[in-house]
C-alpha cells in the first residue's frame, strides 16, 4: 500500500517487482490517481507465491473499511514510515513472487 505525505490517501495494487513499482510511483512515470494524489510513499505491501492469490488479496485489501486498512498498516508499520528504502536492500531477493503493495 502507498500514501501520500499526509497519510490521508491510500493505494493498494499489485506487482511481481516491487522495487522497480514503487520507484514509478516516486518518479511519476505512469498518470493517474497515485500522480496525481503524490502518492508514492510504501508503508506496507505482502508477498504471495502466484498472482491468482495476490489478485484475491488486493481485493479483499480494497473492500476493507479505511479503520481497518490503518490497522494492517500501523501493524505492519507503527510509524507509517517509507519502507522504500529497506525492500531496496533486499531487492535481491525478489523473485517471481506476486506482491500487494
Amino acid at each position: 500500500m502507498l500514501t501520500n505525505h499526509t497519510g490521508t490517501v491510500l493505494y493498494t495494487g499489485v506487482t511481481n517487482d516491487l522495487v522497480k513499482r514503487v520507484w514509478q510511483h516516486k518518479n511519476k512515470v505512469v498518470g493517474g490517481f497515485t500522480s496525481k494524489y503524490n502518492v508514492n510513499k510504501l508503508i506496507y505491501y505482502e508477498v504471495t507465491e502466484s498472482s491468482i492469490a495476490a489478485i484475491g488479496r488486493e481485493k479483499a485489501i480494497k473492500n476493507l473499511l479505511r479503520r481497518k486498512k490503518d490497522k494492517l498498516i500501523s501493524d505492519f508499520n507503527p510509524e507509517w514510515k517509507d519502507l522504500y528504502e529497506k525492500i531496496l536492500s533486499g531487492y535481491a531477493l525478489q523473485d517471481d513472487r506476486e506482491i500487494i503493495l
